[in-house]
């Protein structure tokens, strides 16, 4: 059989699992609480999977990949920064954020940003919160879509357009059916695939180059070429904190933070912390050595940079493993886009009450939704093309400078009263979208660690008055 063929056939086995489990999680969805959090008794392996997935794929399978290729070993400050995010989250933030949506039944992020203040305060601190949320998910959506539609091309050279249209089709059909409970497992499943593949792909690399001898001595050679600045200088100096910056992001992201108010129980989450921070170093790290073999096997410049991972995998693999491998990822990258989409969905529906205008449908009216933001994020995704880093790194950037510095103060003893808080949102989230529109700083510093800096400064100088 010829490699697309096996790409198709083992592409629609591996949609067919998604869509059981779809039908299976929904005999475990009966409400609008069991669709957007689980009923709150996930377990620990699924949790961790599920958060690592949640936190990468497209972007690191592609973007990633593609961005060290094209800037070389200096790209590698961003994994640090990437490592430091999950200890704070799981480590730091997550036993008190569990405590508190145990406690409170909070169902969303926002339920926790807005949780003891009352009135007009706590109106306009949901409707900015579900604003940005929806906003910047529709990027970060649009960013997965165009991962599928690119893999879709590269494996059965279709049109963009059709591409595009056939992965959010599936990713929307069992999102609607299992919510919570299908997203969580599917993406333990995708971040399996991940891992996987994260290490079949480097090892052939390796290999395809002579062995780790010949890598090391291709990385070393490449030390002095990279298109960013030197460390000692300013702009070096900015190069590193922007990258480290990518780690900040992880404390503000909502279809992170809801996976440790879903988890069973804060026991479990030193449990879970420990497969998701392993799983996290393994396809981070063997993501990185791929785009380093990348530019000793493919001269930079040639190629698309997202596009590496399947030109590697199409050059370095048999035939059967490369259709394999293909159909894995993309199947992969396809399920990504499945926690943006509830989180989404649950800003609308739960935060803006839109299912409590019809009681008796709330779960209809939470599925209804969560498929037109589907449909939004798709047209995005085909009529302004972007890259797939610029886009999830944009949506990373805001809601992590928006939400993050508020979840940090509230970890610490600290929150800020409801004045903090919205003066903490607006200020975080505009400044990202100011940076964003102006011309790179070196590591994108000013996008990615500014705003989060001034909007903590901001919360922690409003503190909650006790008396």
């Amino acid at each position: 059989m010829s490699t697309t063929t096996i790409t198709l056939i083992t592409l629609i086995a591996y949609q067919g699992l998604l869509l059981g489990i779809g039908f299976w999680a929904k005999g475990r969805t009966r409400n609008e609480r069991d669709f957007f959090l689980g009923g709150r008794n996930v377990g620990p392996f699924i949790t961790a999977m599920s958060y690592g997935a949640s936190s990468s794929s497209a972007w690191v399978l592609l973007g990633l990949t593609g961005y060290v290729y094209t800037t070389g070993i200096a790209a590698l400050w961003i994994l640090p920064g990437v490592w430091a995010g999950y200890i704070v989250v799981w480590l730091y933030i997550g036993p008190g954020l569990r405590r508190a949506a145990g406690q409170h039944d909070l169902v969303t992020l926002t339920d926790y940003l807005a949780h003891g203040t009352a009135g007009t305060a706590r109106k306009t601190i949901i409707a900015l919160a579900a604003f940005m949320i929806i906003f910047s998910f529709s990027f970060y959506v649009a960013g997965q879509f165009q991962g599928a539609g690119t893999a879709f091309a590269s494996a059965f050279d279709l049109p963009m357009s059709l591409s595009v249209l056939i992965g959010a089709s599936v990713v929307l059909l069992y999102t609607w059916l299992g919510g919570f409970w299908a997203v969580s497992v599917t993406d333990a499943v995708q971040a399996t695939l991940m891992l996987v593949v994260a290490i079949i792909l480097p090892i052939a690399a390796i290999a395809a180059l002579g062995g780790p001898g010949a890598f090391w001595q291709a990385v070393v050679t490449q030390g002095a070429d990279t298109n960013v600045p030197g460390a000692a200088s300013l702009a070096g100096l900015g190069f590193i904190i922007g990258s480290l910056g990518i780690g900040i992001g992880p404390v503000g992201q909502p279809q992170l933070l809801t996976r440790l108010m879903a988890i069973d129980s804060e026991a479990d989450i030193k449990r879970g912390f420990a497969l998701a921070f392993g799983w996290a170093v393994v396809v981070f790290s063997a993501m990185a050595i791929l785009g380093l073999a990348a530019r000793a096997l493919i001269a930079p410049g040639t190629g698309a940079s997202e596009g590496v991972f399947f030109a590697l995998s199409n050059t370095i693999l048999p035939g059967v493993l490369a259709g394999i491998v293909l159909a894995a990822v993309l199947s992969a990258i396809m399920s990504t886009a499945d926690s943006l989409l509830l989180v989404a969905g649950s800003a609308a529906a739960h935060d803006l009450g839109l299912a409590k205008r019809f009681p008796n449908h709330a779960l209809l009216v939470s599925r209804l939704t969560t498929a037109g933001l589907c449909v939004a994020a798709a047209a995005l995704t085909l009529a302004l093309p972007a890259s797939i880093y610029g886009r999830v790194l944009f949506a990373w950037s805001a809601l992590g400078a928006a939400f993050g510095p508020l979840v940090i103060a509230m970890a610490m003893g600290r929150p800020a009263r409801p004045a903090g808080v919205i003066a903490a949102m607006l200020v975080g989230f505009t400044l990202t979208v100011i940076f964003y529109l102006q011309p790179n700083t070196p590591g994108d510093w000013l996008e990615r660690v500014l705003p989060f800096v001034v909007s903590l400064g901001i919360a922690l100088s409003m503190p909650k008055r006790t008396h």
